[in-house]
């Protein structure tokens, strides 16, 4: 385990917004990218990374069990009860830090065990308080709705065994279901900034009662466009509560939360930002154009489940189209879709009742499936965090998996720069379809050419997203299904649903 721990902060550093190359939603699927740059004279920080604020308060050290911890009984038994008996390296660095209040900015790679890091101690300081309407006690912002649900499925069993009501507020759903929520009264309000936002504006919440804040994923917030509203939301909690930001990457698009909004933070970083990919073999497979189509067909006819991501919503249809013509059992997945198809696809995929998710970068965080082995690249991400991410949904827990990126002659050197930049060493190979080695690597095999059907997601009364837990008399205990997501970032096995946030 690595922690870093530092001294002071220089007022002296000068915080510069990210650039953008100026390509919006129709190439990325809603998302902007951009390139960081650093104010002059910062210290020259390790690739894409910001110089990281430096700690005055020497960090309270790391614990071996969580019962060394000072959290309340419930939530230990709880933790007992979900199988839980050892804390990831992240939850070990962090929670005696947390818990005592500080502000913690962590990084650990994708599925290391974030949740449970900032959760517990949220919701271990939270208990035996009782939020007022429309006033919540705690908040945590996350980019996208998928990962709502992953946060608040994670927590919920948390929640209850303390007798706090978590509410998520996200776009999609019933905005008059969520508002009824809050003025029911929540103590932890898990949501996406543009629908707190909306219901900010027409009254239905204030936050200047939250004590403890956490962004998680902060630099796909600032990815998006989010920087604006989250700033302007973190202006609006209570001055001087605790604030936790965790990401696996931190990069300096993120430098301006943690400046502006962390208070002498303790810095724990137990994974590098490349470090999801040491559980993984990575492969370069040169194609022709000509011959991507037949490829990439073989490769979603293997045995076993894949995930393929491409640039657009279109491309995701028209593959997904002509895999069900070819007998593969294939969905698509972007943000086109409905809340509830998205939810529902998902699960489908998770169930082994669609073998191909196809999706777009909607899908490359905030996903968990158990036992995903093989992740492709069928568009070459142009962000080496977008591969660090898509890669991320194989290899969780523990797992090993592969990733495959096709290459088409004009791309090779874009992708070699990209390897580069995400410090990934790949295996090139130049394949073609029908292959051995094409079969050797992904597992590829001629798919039955026998057209199937898979039934569309229907339509759906949206899930109560919005209705607080409410102790024991509460919504009822979720199943074995939707309980799995504690353990998507904490132990090797979990469910996610699927969508993307409203702006």
């Amino acid at each position: 385990m690595k922690s870093t721990t530092m001294r002071t902060q220089d007022p002296s550093f000068r915080t510069r917004s990210k650039g953008s190359d100026g390509r919006f939603a129709g190439a990325r699927d809603g998302r902007r990218h951009g390139r960081g740059r650093s104010a002059p004279g910062r210290p020259v920080a390790p690739q894409g990374e910001f110089a990281l604020p430096v700690t005055v308060t020497p960090a309270i050290p790391a614990v071996e069990a969580f019962t060394a911890l000072t959290m309340p009984d419930r939530l230990l038994a709880e933790l007992a009860h979900q199988g839980i008996t050892v804390p990831f390296p992240i939850q070990a660095a962090t929670l005696p830090n947390t818990l005592a209040g500080r502000d913690v900015l962590g990084r650990g790679r994708t599925g290391s065990g974030k949740t449970l890091a900032f959760g517990l101690a949220l919701l271990a300081r939270t208990a035996g308080q009782r939020a007022e309407p429309r006033q919540p006690l705690a908040l945590v912002l996350v980019p996208t709705r998928e990962l709502a649900q992953q946060v608040t499925d994670a927590l919920t069993p948390y929640a209850r065994s303390v007798r706090l009501r978590l509410t998520t507020v996200v776009g999609g759903v019933s905005i008059g279901r969520q508002a009824g929520a809050l003025r029911g009264g929540a103590e932890v309000v898990v949501a996406t900034p543009g629908r707190l936002k909306d219901l900010i504006d027409r009254g239905a919440c204030r936050l200047d009662r939250v004590a403890i804040t956490v962004l998680d994923e902060a630099d796909q917030m600032a990815d998006m466009g989010f920087m604006p509203q989250v700033t302007a939301l973190l202006d609006q909690v209570r001055p001087g509560g605790q604030r936790m930001l965790f990401s696996a990457t931190l990069d300096r698009n993120i430098d301006l939360l943690v400046r502006r909004y962390l208070s002498d933070p303790v810095v724990h970083s137990v994974d590098p930002s490349a470090g999801a990919v040491t559980a993984m073999e990575h492969h370069v497979l040169q194609v022709h154009a000509a011959d991507k189509d037949a490829t990439t067909t073989e490769i979603a006819a293997r045995d076993g489940r894949v995930m393929m991501f491409l640039d657009t919503k279109h491309a995701v249809d028209r593959l997904t189209r002509h895999l069900l013509d070819s007998g593969v059992r294939a969905a698509a997945l972007h943000g086109g879709k409905s809340q509830s198809q998205r939810t529902r696809t998902l699960a489908q995929f998770k169930t082994g009742h669609v073998t191909v998710l196809v999706a777009t970068n909607v899908a490359a965080r905030g996903i968990h499936v158990d036992n995903l082995d093989l992740v492709v690249n069928v568009d070459p991400p142009s962000d080496h965090k977008d591969y660090l991410h898509r890669g991320g949904r194989t290899a969780r827990a523990g797992e090993s998996g592969t990733v495959v990126t096709l290459v088409l002659p004009r791309q090779r050197r874009d992708v070699s720069r990209l390897m580069s930049t995400a410090g990934i060493t790949a295996q090139t190979t130049q394949v073609r379809s029908g292959d051995a080695e094409l079969s050797r690597i992904t597992g590829a095999q001629a798919p039955s050419g026998i057209p199937v059907s898979v039934s569309a997601p229907p339509a759906e009364h949206p899930r109560r997203t919005g209705a607080p837990v409410r102790g024991r008399r509460g919504r009822p205990a979720p199943s074995r299904g939707s309980a799995a997501p504690a353990r998507s970032r904490n132990a090797p096995s979990a469910q996610a649903s699927a969508s993307t946030t409203a702006a």
